[in-house]
């Protein structure tokens, strides 16, 4: 039998690799999507699924991505969009975290919630979701809620945290947890037209300047609501900011936030 390689090569179009051949590749020889794809990624191939990020994001870096764990901490209207992003874009491990279920009023903005799973928990969702979208991405969908005690445990041997949190306590100490743990950490908050992305690094204060003086439980979403399109775009952001750090290019949003008023249509940068 031919060596994987050598069958994926020659059954390339050009660098391009279709999803047919990878399908035949996975059942030829027992593997499972994300080992034929690292394989091809390795040998210079690009699964044909990628190929419009190939302008932005070289194979090279794309193996990176598919190597790379995140793990998203809130499965609501940030987390929902967030992980679909982080899904097509190739990011291969993602560990979600949320203990919660749809419920009707989720429904006007939160991606993964539908009438039909209502009840269901988000996790549960956001698991079958990505297996629907791109198969070479694993996910370890945790139904709990993530604090002081157990956040070491459950955030162990991820490259980086995007917060999609709605509780200020609970950020709070997701800080603290990747502070600990020397992990980077894409924070986005939103309410209303408004919302606002900042990207705190080890050893950094990000989040607790921007909280720790706060004594609310919530944020500005329990006035404001939110809408479905702002936690499209702050998502969105977080996610660019994500696959910045986890491949090492661009100017990430360090030591300042980024203010988002849709409303207006302005976005603002602030020292933090």
């Amino acid at each position: 039998m031919a060596s994987l390689e050598a069958f994926l090569a020659g059954r390339a179009s050009g660098d391009l690799l279709p999803w047919p051949v990878q399908q035949e590749a996975m059942a030829r020889y027992g593997l499972g999507c994300a080992d034929v794809e690292a394989a091809a990624l390795a040998a210079g191939l690009l699964p044909a699924r990628y190929q419009r990020n190939r302008r932005t994001i070289p194979i090279a870096g794309q193996l990176t991505l598919l190597r790379s764990r995140v793990a998203v901490v809130g499965c609501g209207g940030l987390g929902g969009y967030a992980i679909e992003l982080l899904a097509r874009l190739g990011v291969g491990r993602l560990v979600v975290i949320d203990p919660d279920r749809f419920e009707e009023h989720n429904l006007n903005r939160q991606l993964l919630s539908s009438l039909a799973d209502l009840g269901k928990a988000k996790v549960e969702a956001a698991a079958a979701r990505v297996a629907a979208i791109n198969p070479a991405v694993s996910v370890l969908p945790l139904q709990v809620a993530l604090g002081a005690a157990n956040g070491a445990e459950l955030l162990a041997g991820v490259d980086l945290v995007i917060d999609a949190l709605d509780s200020i306590p609970v950020r709070l100490e997701l800080a603290a947890v990747c502070g600990r743990l020397g992990l980077p950490l894409i924070h986005g908050a939103i309410g209303g037209w408004y919302g606002h992305v900042a990207t705190q690094f080890p050893g950094e204060r990000t989040i607790e300047q921007l909280y720790g003086h706060s004594t609310e439980s919530k944020g500005m979403e329990v006035e404001l609501g939110n809408p479905s399109f702002t936690p499209a775009v702050v998502a969105s952001l977080q996610v660019a900011e994500a696959c910045k750090v986890l491949l090492g290019t661009g100017l990430p949003l360090r030591g300042r936030q980024l203010h988002v008023d849709l409303l207006h249509m302005e976005f603002v940068e602030i020292a933090s």
